[in-house]
C-alpha cells in the first residue's frame, strides 16, 4: 500500500513501488488529463506536480510519491480563475491540445518559482514538453499573459470564449447537421475529424453565420460513420488533403440557412403573419410590425416538422458578421483543461488492455511464440496470436507491456529481411537512370536542353508522423454488432475494416470518433482499427489496444523517401526556357509537382520505385518532397545568372499573379535583402491544396556548425480568409512541423526494420528552437484553399536556400543537420 495526496485528497493505492505514477493516475484514479506520449520521459505530455515541482509521471514511480503531494491538471481546471488556464484560452494556444495540460502544468510551476519569468526561464521550462502541432509562439505569449493575470488578477470572461456547456436535451433535428436545443443553443454535427486544424470551428462559423446565432451558443460533435457525412471533395467520409473547410464550407452555409428558413416559417405560422415579414436575428425570429419575437428553442419542435428547403437563400458576403473575423476555437477551453476525451482515455466496463508485439521487419509475419514467463506477470490475462504478431492482454497497460517484453517470438521476416537505407538510396539513384512515365510535357525539353545545362539531383528521406498521441483503439464485438472508439480520419474506411475483422456487415458497425492527439495523415490508415477489433473478437471482451511510442514510430506508414533529377536552361534575359525533371520513389512521392514559372519547354517523368517500406499520407504529402527539390533548384538557377533569388522569381512569375503577390508579401514582411546582422535569408514559394504559400527563412550559423532559425516570414493566399487567427495558427504549426523534418527528420532502416523508436533518436523542434513566425494573409477571389498543409512545403527549400546563402554550399539531401545537431559537411 502506498499513501499519497492527489489534488488535495488522501489516497491509498495497492500497487508496487515501481508502478508508474502516470498509470496510477489514469487507470486507478481516472485522472486522464495527464497523457501518455512516450513512456520514457522524453516528450513531457505526462507532466504533473510533485510537491509543487513538475515531473514526468511516466518515469516517476509511486514509491517516489509516497507521503507526498501530486497535483494534476484536474486540480488547476477546477479553479475558474486559474491565471494560467485563462491565459491559455485567451491566447488560443491549443491545436490538437494533447500536450497542453502538461504545458499548463509546466507554466503553473514556473510562475510559483518566478512570478516574472524572462526568456531564459521560459526556455528552460518548456523545452521539456514537446508540441507536435507547433503552438510554441502561443505558449510564449500565454505564459507572459499568465504572469500578468497572476499579478493583476484574471479579468472577467468575455462571453463565448470559455466554451459552452453540454447540450441540455437531445434537441430538435432541423437537418442532418443542425440541432436546436430548448435553451436555443445549437449543436452542429460535422463529418470531418477535428485533430487540431480548427475545422470544427471553421465549419461551425459557416453554419452560425447563416443561422444568425452567436458562435458562443454553438457546440460541435463528430458525425457518425454514414454516407450523409461524406467529404464532398472525395465522395467518402475522409478528413485529409486540407479539404475540411474548403470542401464543406458551402454545405454548412446551406445547412445553417435551411435551418434559419424553417425557424422563420415556424414563427410566421404560429403568429399568422407573412413569412417575408419575419427575419432571424441573434437566435430569435422577429416580426417588427407586431413587436413579436421568439427564441429558436421555442420554435425548434415546430420547425423540425417542416420540410427542409432544398435551395435556401444564402447571405451575400457583405452581410457576414462572423466569417472573416478571428473567432476563438470552440474547443479551446476543454482542450486546455484536460477535458477532451482522446482515444487513449476510453474506458469500457470489463475492458482489458492490450499491447501488441509486432514483427520488427516490415512485411514479416509470426511463425510461433512462447510466453516465456509472460503469464507470470501480475495482471496478465491472455495472449492472442495475430498474423503480424502477438497481442498481450492484461488488466492495465504496465502489466501488458511487461508481459509483452517477456515473450519469445519466432518471426518469418519475409522479403524485406535485408532492407537497409543504403540499399534504398542506391535503388532510387538507379531508378533515376530509367525513363519514366510522362506525367506532363509541352514543347521539346530534350531538344532545348544543351549537354552542359545546369542539373542537380535531390534526395528526401522517409519520415514518420510521430503525433503526440500514439495510436489506440477500443473495440467491443458482439454477435449482433461492433463498436469502435478511436480517433480516425477515415470513418468510412474504419467502419469497413472493423466489419471485416468482426465478420459483420457494415451496417452493424458503429464508429465513435474521439479526439486525436494529432494525426497528420497517419489515422487515414485502418490497421490499428482492424487489429483492435480482431483482438476484441478473439477474447470476447472489450479491448483497448494501446501502441507504445516505439510501436507508433516503427510500424508507421511513412512519408516515402525519393529522388529527383532536374535539368533546366535559361534564355538571355534570365527566364526559364526549358525544364526537365524525373522523380523516383513510391507513388506517394511522385505527385504534388507545381510549376508556376511557365518555361517554354517542360517534361515531367515519374519512375515507381518501392523498396517494400509501407508508405502513406504525411502532412502535405508529396508536395513536401518535391517543393524542396524544385524551389532549391530555382535558387541554383538564380545563382547562375547572378540575379537576386527574389528578383529571379518575380521575373519568372509574370504569368502567376497570385504567386507573385505572396512572394512580395513574404519578402516585405521579412525585410528581404536587409537581414539582421549575422543572419542570412532564403526564399521559397509553393502551391498545394488550393493555396499558395511563400516563406522567407532566416538562419544564423555558429562556428561549431550549429544552426539557429530566428525568424520565418510567411504569406498565404487561400482565397477568402474564413478565420484569420485560425489561418495564422496553422501556418505557425506548419512551420514547426516542417522545421523538425528539415533539420532532423530521417527514418532509417537496417535488417528490414525501422531503426528509430522515440523522440530521443528522431527529435522534433522544442520550444527554445522555435523561430518567430510572422504571417501575412493575402486574400484573393480564388476558390477557398486549404490551410493546414500548404505551409509545410516551402520551409525546407527556404531554409536550404538560406544555408546556401550563408555557406556557399548547396545541400541537396535532407535533413540539414547531422546526428550531433551540426550542419552536414560538404555539398551534395
Amino acid at each position: 500500500m502506498i499513501e499519497l495526496t492527489v489534488n488535495g485528497e488522501p489516497r491509498t493505492l495497492d500497487r508496487p513501488h515501481d508502478h508508474p505514477l502516470l498509470w496510477a493516475l489514469r487507470e486507478d484514479l481516472g485522472l486522464t488529463g495527464t497523457k501518455y506520449g512516450c513512456g520514457v520521459g522524453k516528450c513531457g505530455s505526462c507532466a504533473v506536480h510533485l510537491d509543487g515541482e513538475p515531473v514526468p509521471a511516466c518515469t516517476t514511480t509511486l514509491g517516489e510519491c509516497a507521503r507526498r503531494s501530486v497535483t494534476t491538471i484536474e486540480a488547476l481546471a477546477a479553479d475558474p480563475y486559474n491565471p494560467v488556464i485563462r491565459a491559455w484560452i485567451d491566447e488560443q494556444v491549443p491545436q490538437c491540445g494533447f500536450c497542453q495540460p502538461a504545458q499548463v502544468m509546466a507554466a503553473a510551476a514556473l510562475l510559483i518559482r518566478d512570478p516574472a519569468p524572462d526568456d531564459t526561464a521560459l526556455d528552460a521550462t518548456f523545452r521539456h514538453v514537446l508540441c507536435r502541432c507547433g503552438t510554441y509562439p502561443r505558449i510564449h505569449r500565454a505564459a507572459l499573459r499568465a504572469a500578468d493575470y497572476a499579478r493583476d488578477g484574471v479579468p472577467e470572461a468575455v462571453p463565448g470564449t470559455l466554451g459552452i456547456a453540454d447540450a441540455p436535451d437531445a434537441g430538435a433535428v432541423l437537418n442532418p447537421w443542425i440541432r436546436i436545443h430548448a435553451d436555443s443553443s445549437v449543436t452542429v454535427t460535422i463529418g470531418r475529424s477535428e485533430m487540431g486544424q480548427g475545422a470544427h470551428t471553421g465549419l461551425a462559423m459557416a453554419a452560425a453565420e447563416e443561422l444568425e446565432v452567436d458562435l458562443g451558443h454553438v457546440r460541435t460533435e463528430h458525425g457518425p460513420a454514414d454516407p450523409t457525412y461524406a467529404n464532398p471533395m472525395f465522395g467518402h467520409q475522409t478528413t485529409g488533403g486540407s479539404t475540411s473547410v474548403r470542401g464543406s464550407f458551402d454545405r454548412f452555409r446551406r445547412a445553417g440557412a435551411a435551418a434559419r428558413e424553417v425557424l422563420v416559417r415556424a414563427a410566421a405560422a404560429a403568429w399568422g403573419v407573412h413569412v417575408e415579414d419575419c427575419y432571424a436575428e441573434a437566435g430569435h425570429v422577429v416580426h417588427d410590425a407586431t413587436g413579436r419575437e421568439a427564441a429558436y428553442g421555442d420554435l425548434a419542435a415546430r420547425a423540425a416538422a417542416l420540410p427542409a428547403p432544398q435551395e435556401p437563400t444564402l447571405k451575400p458576403p457583405e452581410r457576414f458578421r462572423l466569417l472573416g473575423t478571428s473567432a476563438p476555437r470552440l474547443d479551446a477551453a476543454e482542450l486546455v483543461r484536460g477535458e477532451t476525451v482522446y482515444g487513449q482515455d476510453l474506458v469500457r466496463p470489463g475492458m482489458q488492455v492490450a499491447v501488441v508485439l509486432r514483427c520488427p521487419v516490415h512485411g514479416g509475419r509470426l511463425r510461433d511464440y512462447r510466453l516465456n514467463g509472460a503469464d507470470q506477470v501480475a495482471g496478465f490475462r491472455q495472449a492472442v496470436a495475430l498474423p503480424q504478431g502477438v497481442a498481450v492482454l492484461a488488466d492495465d497497460f504496465p502489466a501488458a507491456e511487461a508481459a509483452r517484453d517477456g515473450i519469445d517470438a519466432d518471426w518469418d521476416p519475409g522479403p524485406n529481411a535485408d532492407l537497409d537505407s543504403a540499399a534504398i538510396r542506391r535503388g532510387l539513384e538507379a531508378a533515376l537512370e530509367r525513363p519514366g512515365e510522362v506525367q506532363a510535357a509541352w514543347g521539346d525539353a530534350a531538344a532545348a536542353l544543351p549537354g552542359d545545362a545546369p542539373e542537380a539531383v535531390y534526395h528526401t528521406p522517409f519520415l514518420a508522423h510521430m503525433a503526440m498521441e500514439p495510436l489506440d483503439a477500443t473495440a467491443e464485438v458482439a454477435p449482433d454488432g461492433c463498436d469502435v472508439w478511436t480517433g480516425t480520419q477515415a470513418q468510412g474506411d474504419a467502419r469497413a475494416a472493423a466489419a471485416e475483422a468482426a465478420g459483420l456487415p457494415e451496417d452493424r458497425v458503429r464508429i465513435h470518433t474521439t479526439g486525436m492527439g494529432g494525426a497528420f495523415g497517419r489515422r487515414l490508415e485502418t490497421d490499428f482499427v482492424h487489429e483492435a477489433v480482431t483482438v476484441a473478437r478473439a477474447v470476447e471482451a472489450p479491448v483497448k489496444v494501446l501502441w507504445t511510442r516505439a510501436d507508433d514510430t516503427r510500424h508507421d506508414f511513412y512519408r516515402p523517401g525519393h529522388a529527383v533529377h532536374l535539368r533546366a536552361t535559361l534564355d538571355d534575359a534570365g527566364r526559364l526556357d526549358a525544364w526537365w525533371l524525373r522523380l523516383a520513389g513510391d507513388r506517394m512521392a511522385l505527385g504534388g509537382v507545381r510549376m508556376p514559372y511557365a518555361p517554354a519547354h517542360y517534361r515531367e517523368e515519374r519512375v515507381r520505385e518501392n523498396p517494400g517500406v509501407p508508405c502513406g499520407s504525411w502532412r502535405s504529402v508529396e508536395a513536401s518532397n518535391n517543393a524542396f527539390a524544385i524551389e532549391s533548384f530555382i535558387d541554383e538557377l538564380a545563382a547562375t545568372t547572378g540575379m537576386d533569388p527574389l528578383d529571379f522569381r518575380l521575373a519568372n512569375l509574370a504569368e502567376a499573379p497570385r504567386h507573385r503577390a505572396v512572394v512580395e508579401a513574404a519578402a516585405e514582411r521579412a525585410g528581404w535583402g536587409r537581414p539582421v546582422a549575422g543572419t542570412h535569408q532564403g526564399l521559397a514559394v509553393y502551391e498545394c491544396f488550393g493555396s499558395i504559400v511563400a516563406e522567407v527563412a532566416e538562419v544564423r550559423l555558429a562556428e561549431d556548425g550549429s544552426l539557429e532559425v530566428p525568424r520565418v516570414s510567411a504569406a498565404i493566399d487561400c482565397g477568402r480568409a474564413i478565420n484569420p487567427e485560425g489561418i495564422r495558427a496553422q501556418i505557425e504549426g506548419a512551420v514547426a512541423w516542417a522545421l523538425s523534418a528539415t533539420l532532423h527528420g530521417a527514418i532509417t532502416f537496417a535488417g528490414g526494420a525501422t531503426v528509430e523508436a522515440t523522440f530521443a533518436d528522431e527529435p522534433i523542434v522544442a520550444y527554445p528552437d522555435m523561430p518567430v513566425v510572422e504571417v501575412a494573409i493575402v486574400e484573393s477571389d480564388a476558390e477557398l484553399g486549404g490551410v493546414g498543409e500548404p505551409g509545410v512545403p516551402p520551409l525546407a527549400p527556404a531554409l536550404a536556400n538560406a544555408v546556401a546563402a550563408a555557406t556557399g554550399r548547396r545541400l541537396r539531401s535532407l535533413p540539414l543537420l547531422d546526428g550531433e545537431g551540426r550542419l552536414r559537411v560538404g555539398a551534395d
